[in-house]
């Protein structure tokens, strides 16, 4: 058998370098289960080789292939890639580094595109955050902790993971959300935790999709500008009823696709809103519910095994039912003792509102609360806080009335209670 060149064994050791090596990205172990988020095995790793022909799947087996100093199939890959996508700038990107390297061994990361640092370095983050995807993809038969409790109307809920510039579809089953799919996605140029109209940052919390724009909606709004939201967009209720507490401002927070010259963008590109490719923004916008379908917005995904999860529910949906009963029951020192110091009903503090309920149930001979539709999502950002919806039946001896109500409950020295409540 012909020993290969030493010339060819080197470029491809420099290549493996340059584009796997530096791209690497440890899993975090944080937010994970007591196991930790575990490290792909090798027989998963092997298993990439045979991944379904889509776009990101093609960039990842040929960034396996380099690695393992298969550096033709790596073209073939990424040329199956471009044939069907070729405007992904990061798959124009690594394939001319590998034609490069056919030639001469190459010295960074780029080297055949002429680009400026700025795009590269945005490129680099890109095929960083995409790699990492399938180096710690989410544990086999985990629950993220984010959803506790999905209500029959939510037959899907997004959670958006901006540490990992990902976006999860879970699907309910029976209450149950189970794992369907997983997107890249952007979020704002700066980061997270948006504060302020204008700051470019990505809000952190638990929001629905107020409608749909139709791309024909956009051009008559925006015009030439639309292209910026590819096939349409879907706004979200930013600020809700917390950020508006918190005395956040700013608006037009939506999920949205690409211009049609691009196939993907920087994972830290947008002003704010959150970004998939638009054959991604299509699929899941078939998804979305208006008003109903919860997108979470989270720094980081805090996964459970089935068992811990049930005992997290469980917990959660007891304080919930234990709330119920006691306002039931008309014993108005019980049923206040759920509600924190720091209570707020939209504008009233909790000293009025407290004394408006006495005098309400004071003139009542019985009471019947009747819950349905109940959803329970864990607050990202927020340290152990749940945001708690429900369609509500109230009747009494003297009122009959039917609402959807939202709950903000927060755990305070060890009890959990409610520190903002509101009509939906």
């Amino acid at each position: 058998m012909k020993r290969p060149e030493r010339h060819t064994l080197k470029t491809a050791a420099r290549l493996i370098i340059v584009l796997v090596g530096v791209l690497y990205v440890a899993p975090p172990t944080a937010n994970s289960m007591s196991s930790g988020i575990v490290r792909l095995p090798k027989q998963a790793v092997d298993g990439l080789l045979a991944l379904p022909a889509t776009p990101e799947a093609l960039l990842i087996k040929a960034l396996q292939e380099i690695r393992a100093n298969r550096l033709d199939l790596a073209l073939k890959s990424i040329e199956a890639l471009l044939e069907d996508k070729p405007n992904f700038r990061l798959a124009n990107l690594i394939k001319g580094d590998l034609l490069l390297a056919r030639g001469k061994p190459i010295a960074s990361f780029g080297s055949a595109s002429g680009a400026q640092a700025d795009t590269l370095q945005d490129l680099r983050h890109e095929a960083m955050v995409r790699l990492s995807r399938y180096q710690a993809p989410p544990p086999a038969d985990a629950v993220p902790a984010e959803l506790v409790q999905l209500s029959p109307e939510q037959q899907y809920a997004l959670l958006v993971d901006t540490s990992r510039s990902r976006l999860y579809v879970y699907q309910n089953d029976n209450g149950v959300p189970r794992y369907r799919s997983d997107f890249y996605i952007t979020i704002g140029k700066k980061g997270f935790i948006k504060t302020r109209e204008g700051d470019q940052r990505t809000p952190l919390g638990v929001y629905r999709v107020t409608g749909k724009l139709e791309r024909a909606r956009l051009d008559q709004i925006y015009g030439k500008s639309a292209e910026l939201y590819g096939i349409g967009a879907w706004p979200l209720s930013y600020p809700n009823a917390w950020d508006k507490r918190q005395g956040r401002t700013g608006k037009g927070i939506w999920l949205h696709g690409v211009p049609y010259e691009t196939y993907s963008r920087a994972p830290l590109a947008s002003n704010g809103c959150v970004v998939l490719t638009n054959q991604d923004m299509e699929t899941v916008g078939n998804l979305l519910k208006t008003g109903t379908t919860p997108v979470v917005i989270s720094n980081g995904v805090t996964w459970l095994s089935q068992a811990d999860w049930q005992r997290q529910r469980g917990a959660l949906m007891q304080q919930v039912e234990h709330w119920r009963r006691d306002w039931e029951s008309l014993d108005v020192d019980r049923y206040l003792d759920h509600y924190s110091p720091n209570f707020e009903a939209d504008d009233q503090k909790r000293d009025d509102w407290s004394q408006q309920k006495r005098q309400i149930n004071a003139g009542k001979a019985w009471a019947k609360v009747t819950l349905s539709n109940v959803s329970v999502i864990r607050y990202p950002g927020v340290q152990s806080m749940a945001e708690v919806t429900f369609d509500q039946d109230y009747e009494s001896s003297n009122l009959v009335n039917k609402m959807k109500k939202r709950q903000y409950w927060l755990l305070e020295q060890g009890k959990w209670k409610i520190v903002y409540e509101g009509q939906v």
